[in-house]
């Protein structure tokens, strides 16, 4: 029986696979916790580090495209809405989205999975367009080769996005992992990133101030649950084990389905299912449940000059039997 090298966040509705209380048929696991887990993006993309491991979806379509030889499953843990996540400068006079326009704003790495939403609904819903603002990142795309486009700089070498914040050198910045919740590249404590800067004497605001509303008419009007993880897998991998991706899936389908009795709990990890009605999953797996979110992201990644081109959808996918789940 082969055993295959895994990685991915343990949520509660993926630990019984985690931690082997839900087997794989034909094979087995061999989970390696990877904090944090955007590091294992990297290795994955990079060196292949894994036979199976969760992925930023935007960093998925990109080493697609790159050539990469990976594929996904459509097994997505992570889910998140972004109304929440920009914060300005209290002397940004920044007061709605518009005001966005021709200032410098924060993100990790302009390929973020967070700034690819959030600069899609800036768009489709404030016609506030991506390149009419200057993004400033501090770490490496994931991607090896990828060019961003000519509104993207660097941070000065040193520099940080919530040192940039405080500093007001920025006008605003995205929130947690993909901005100021972190200082540098992903490696272990890198998180809380902003206790090392100068306490501000007036912290930054939320540009949207209550986000839920917000989140929860989004949802209503599109139809669209961002995607903020995927599950991928060596294409080496699959064509020695073509049963593997089915098998895969119906494992974490069952994972979920011993995690998830406490909706409450999935509410709290997603920090998106507030907006969710009550009698809808919050986190779905399969592709039809996905349709819209996967066909937003596709186009917010090629208008961003992420993509060249925009994939089939089911074409994203190794062939399989996944049933909505």
């Amino acid at each position: 029986m082969r055993s295959f090298r895994t990685t991915f966040t343990p949520y509660s509705h993926a630990l019984a696979l985690a931690n082997g209380d839900v087997g794989l048929a034909g094979g087995r696991l061999e989970f390696i916790p990877t904090e944090p887990i955007i590091s294992a993006y990297r290795q994955m993309v990079r060196e292949l580090a894994f036979d199976i491991a969760e992925l930023a979806p935007t960093t998925y379509l990109m080493a697609r495209a790159a050539g990469i030889p990976i594929i996904a499953i459509p097994v997505f843990t992570k889910r998140q809405f972004h109304h929440g996540h920009i914060r300005c400068h209290p002397l940004s006079g920044i007061r709605i989205p518009q005001d966005l326009a021709g200032r410098k704003v924060g993100v990790r790495a302009y390929s973020v999975t967070t700034g690819v939403w959030v600069r899609g609904l800036l768009s489709d819903d404030f016609g506030v367009k991506p390149d009419a603002i200057q993004w400033i990142t501090d770490d490496e795309e994931h991607v090896p080769g990828y060019v961003a486009p000519p509104n993207v700089a660097a941070a000065p070498r040193g520099a940080s996005l919530v040192g940039l914040l405080g500093a007001g050198q920025i006008d605003a910045a995205l929130t947690g992992n993909a901005g100021i919740g972190r200082t540098g590249a992903p490696r272990e404590g890198w998180r809380g990133g902003g206790a090392t800067a100068e306490p501000a004497d007036e912290p930054p605001y939320s540009l949207f101030g209550t986000p839920e509303p917000l989140e929860a008419d989004w949802y209503r009007r599109t139809g669209i649950y961002p995607i903020h993880a995927v599950i991928t897998l060596r294409e080496d991998v699959v064509r020695a084990d073509p049963d593997l991706p089915s098998n895969l899936y119906r494992a974490f389908r069952a994972a979920k389905q011993l995690g998830s009795g406490d909706r409450s709990v999935l509410v709290k990890e997603l920090a998106a299912g507030s907006a969710i009605p009550a009698d809808e999953d919050p986190i779905p797996y399969g592709i039809e449940p996905n349709t819209r979110s996967l066909e937003a992201l596709v186009r917010y990644a090629a208008e961003q000059q992420l993509l060249t081109g925009a994939p089939e959808i089911e074409s994203m996918f190794a062939p399989g039997d996944y049933p909505p789940a």
